[in-house]
């Protein structure tokens, strides 16, 4: 597939704030609108029993390839109506090695909704964002996507180098597997290949037709990581998103030794900062991402050499976003006050990777609010695999219960400061667990450094922008 070029591609911010209607409105606009393509099976079956408003995931499904299996999930988890405020969504099985149907079946559905809807009504390219790091569901979840025509997989937070022949093999409907990393007895890492093969889900005795083999685009932070994809994946790429440490989300760790600021950030230094005259001898487009979310930044690329940027940050605050209207609002405030912060958390994640934190009072971010969650472990995507003393896998992470933690051989001060991002993203978009007591899971909100200088998009007296503002601010000719 020829390369799409647009100088704009939305970053793939998730669970839920790139969605399909924020990526339908940039792709419209000509540029690349990119769904998240994070906890879809999560974020599908709680808008299923929201009530589906607007009816457009029973709209999808009436396109879906597989018909029984979209009745089952329908049957399954909507609600008509919605379940009352009080009432927690439905539990379903979190992904595993051993590759169980129905989490395999709720991702293939999820991903194909998310992608339709974001290409409906217009024939521009959309992508979809993936996180290495969530290793378990990909298979399933690229498959789904392939299966609605998505044209670009962009994934970051790890080295895939096996993505591009899966993509290869899955437009194909040929097997795959994909191998995750699982903690060993001895503290080492090994590798399980995990098997996924479309046929199991085959409706009607024969394949469906032939997909499109979408671009692939990984994203990087450094010249040397590109190399070795480059030297080392298993099929082709078709160009990088170079991202800084100034993004929102997941970011690199600094190379070397870590060292902590007075306010206990990690301290990045030259090394961090990738040498893209390295991506301009590449030869292939390449993408600025973090920090590069204004016309200056936009024309600080392209004279670098980069067919564009990837923007997150101004998309995620746009009126088209997922994220919560009232958290979007107060983030907007705060921003044009002056008071906006942005902290690079080192601990947040359950993952090793630093992670940005927006300060929102109320929200995980709040000491006092963080102390007095309890801790719980039930949507799992930040689950690491590990080799049990009886030989058989078992799975926990950092963010739940200490004492379970640790019962699973986790070291008590690795889960100091850990934060459950699984149930604090899905309350960004206003789909937070209902807890016993009568309260619910509390939003931890992530946002890139460009979050101060939100103000160009928008003003005190009219705080509300589009995401059509957006590109249309950054493609000003006097910027």
């Amino acid at each position: 597939m020829a390369i799409n070029l647009p100088q704009i591609i939305q970053g793939g911010m998730g669970f839920g704030i790139s969605d399909w209607r924020l990526a339908k409105t940039v792709s419209r606009l000509g540029h690349l609108g990119v769904v998240s393509g994070t906890a879809l099976d999560v974020v599908v079956a709680r808008k299923l029993q929201n009530g589906d408003p607007g009816g457009h995931i029973r709209h999808a499904l009436e396109y879906f390839p597989f018909p029984q299996m979209a009745r089952r999930i329908v049957d399954k988890f909507f609600v008509p109506g919605g379940i009352s405020e009080e009432t927690p969504y439905r539990q379903f099985a979190m992904h595993d090695l051993e590759g169980r149907r129905e989490p395999q079946e709720l991702c293939i559905v999820g991903n194909f909704v998310e992608v339709f809807l974001a290409r409906q009504g217009h024939a521009n390219p959309v992508g979809i964002n993936y996180l290495e790091k969530i290793q378990i569901p990909h298979l399933p979840s690229i498959y789904g996507a392939l299966l609605a025509g998505v044209s670009t997989v962009i994934m970051g937070a790890g080295i895939p180098l096996t993505v591009p022949g899966i993509l290869d093999a899955l437009a194909l409907h040929q097997p795959v597997e994909y191998p995750v990393n699982v903690i060993a007895q001895d503290g080492k890492s090994e590798t399980v290949k995990v098997p996924f093969d479309p046929a199991l889900f085959f409706e009607g005795g024969s394949a469906p037709d032939t997909l499109t083999r979408p671009d692939f685009l990984p994203v990087v932070s450094s010249d040397s990581l590109a190399s070795i994809l480059l030297r080392k994946a298993n099929g082709s790429i078709e160009g990088f998103i170079v991202e800084g440490n100034l993004a929102g989300g997941h970011n690199a760790s600094p190379r070397g030794v870590l060292n902590l600021s007075a306010e206990d950030e990690p301290v990045y230094g030259p090394r961090d900062v990738a040498d893209l005259s390295t991506f301009r001898d590449i030869s292939l487009p390449f993408w600025t991402a973090g920090a590069y979310g204004s016309p200056e930044g936009l024309q600080r690329a392209l004279a670098e050499g980069a067919t564009g940027v990837q923007i997150g940050t101004a998309f995620a605050l746009c009126r088209e976003s997922g994220l919560l209207p009232e958290l979007r609002r107060t983030l907007i405030r705060q921003a044009l006050a002056g008071t906006a912060r942005v902290f690079t958390d080192r601990l947040a994640s359950p993952t090793v990777f630093p992670f940005k934190v927006a300060q929102l009072a109320g929200s995980l971010s709040d000491k006092a609010v963080y102390g007095q969650r309890r801790r719980n472990c039930d949507i799992g995507f930040l689950r690491q695999p590990y080799r049990r003393p009886d030989g058989e896998i078992g799975y926990r992470c950092p963010a739940e219960p200490v004492a379970a933690y640790v019962a699973k051989g986790g070291r008590k001060e690795d889960a100091a400061g850990r934060k459950c991002l699984c149930n604090a993203l899905a309350a960004n978009i206003g789909m937070p667990q209902r807890l016993p007591d009568g309260s619910h899971e509390k939003c931890l909100v992530t946002m890139g450094n460009d979050l101060v200088d939100i103000g160009r998009f928008c003003s005190a007296a009219n705080p509300e922008y589009a995401a059509a503002d957006v590109i249309r601010v950054m493609l000003a000719k006097d910027g």
